[in-house]
């Protein structure tokens, strides 16, 4: 007796991702919006493109001048470099001590509604404003050098470094909290037995990631007067020695890939 083949399994829909926007009509309607305001944006920009093709010769020219690169003056490169390296630990030294009690202030769960809006507002100031525009701000202030490279990238540090210490004091178990204020802790003592302990992972993390970016902020901020190897680059660049600011350039890349390596070692052993 022959049995008949079984029927073959009916085929399943594939998953698809489903789309940002559920609408095809809107969704259509804002891919052609974006269009056409890139083209009416590039429409509208004063594009003057017989300096643009000047501008072409003359990046020839750098390029040009620039090949080899010269190590002729190491000795001047290593001295900005050095300045940069001091700069950026000196920052962020005084970056996280100040940051610390920022954070604290910031963290709604642990300060009364007063203080917290009083730390936030600091952290928002500090991250209003680009490095390169405080660079400026204490260039003109305390004039040229390292220390208003050291000033910038304190600002800087506790833009970052608060704002993300106080996210994490906020997201703390407050049972460890609340049994030390159920046996009488006063607040300090509760802040560095109960709360600190539960933070500190987080912030040696932060403040070797905060090192490593204000080694590379310290080459942009010397740009304009905050000292550093920025500063070395700017003068290169305005002597048109192009092959010593090639020179600086590869130094900068080389480092900063270097100290990307081993932060990145220490964070994952942390």
């Amino acid at each position: 007796m022959s049995t008949a083949p079984s029927p073959a399994p009916a085929p399943r829909d594939h998953w698809r991702k489903p789309s940002f926007i559920a609408n095809p009509v809107l969704r259509w309607l804002v891919y052609g919006g974006a269009l056409v305001y890139v083209v009416w944006t590039l429409a509208w920009l004063p594009i003057d493109w017989v300096r643009v093709a000047e501008g072409v010769e003359r990046a020839g020219r750098i390029f040009g001048g620039a090949f080899p690169p010269s190590f002729e003056r190491s000795g001047l490169l290593i001295d900005g470099f050095l300045e940069s390296l001091k700069i950026a630990i000196l920052a962020t030294f005084g970056g996280v001590i100040l940051s610390i009690p920022i954070a604290f202030m910031a963290a709604r769960n642990v300060v009364p509604k007063a203080v917290f809006y009083l730390g936030r507002a600091i952290i928002i100031v500090a991250r209003s404003f680009h490095p390169v525009i405080v660079a400026i701000i204490f260039v003109k202030a305390v004039g040229f050098g390292p220390l208003a490279g050291v000033l910038t990238l304190i600002v800087y540090s506790i833009g970052f470094v608060a704002k993300m210490l106080a996210e994490r004091i906020e997201e703390i178990d407050f049972g460890q909290v609340e049994a030390m204020r159920a046996a009488g802790a006063p607040y300090l003592s509760t802040l560095i037995y109960a709360v600190i302990p539960q933070i500190m992972p987080r912030q040696v993390g932060l403040t070797i990631y905060q090192l490593d970016s204000n080694l590379r902020a310290s080459a942009v901020v010397g740009i304009v007067g905050a000292g550093g190897i920025g500063s070395t680059l700017a003068n290169a660049f305005g002597r048109y020695d192009y092959d010593f600011a090639l020179a600086i350039t590869m130094v900068i890349v080389g480092v900063i890939l270097l100290s990307e390596a081993v932060s990145g070692q220490i964070r994952k052993r942390l």
